[in-house]
């Protein structure tokens, strides 16, 4: 069974910066892609940026020049920097696995809150 555990979410003033990590336990031979995800109050549940066990990245292009995600794989962990923050990108952060070449994640982190305010 798989098991991802983020971290790094807090409360940053605009313009500010913050990192997540997301470490994964488990059985991970399967696993395609490692990403992250975020859902605002009364939103739905957005891809924000994803790398695949190739190292292909894809980004949401509200946050392509600000954020970055890479990967360790010997730390079994997946890392988003974000930089340039918004009120707007206030969500809560969630990481997610895809198994088997999926498009959607097939395991998810419990989140860890990001809020942008002043």
């Amino acid at each position: 069974q798989v098991q991802l555990v983020e971290s790094g979410g807090g409360l940053v003033p605009p313009g500010g910066s913050l990192q997540l990590s997301c470490v994964a336990s488990g059985n991970l031979d399967g696993m395609s892609a490692m990403g992250w995800y975020r859902q605002a109050p009364g939103k739905m549940r957005e891809m924000v940026a994803a790398i695949t066990s190739r190292g292909t990245v894809n980004y949401a292009q509200s946050v392509a020049d600000r954020f970055t995600v890479s990967r360790d794989s010997a730390k079994r962990s997946v890392y988003l920097q974000m930089t340039r923050l918004r009120e707007e990108d206030t969500a809560v952060y969630y990481c997610g696995l895809n198994w088997g070449g999926h498009s959607t994640p097939d395991y998810w982190g419990q989140g860890t809150q990001v809020t942008v305010s002043s």
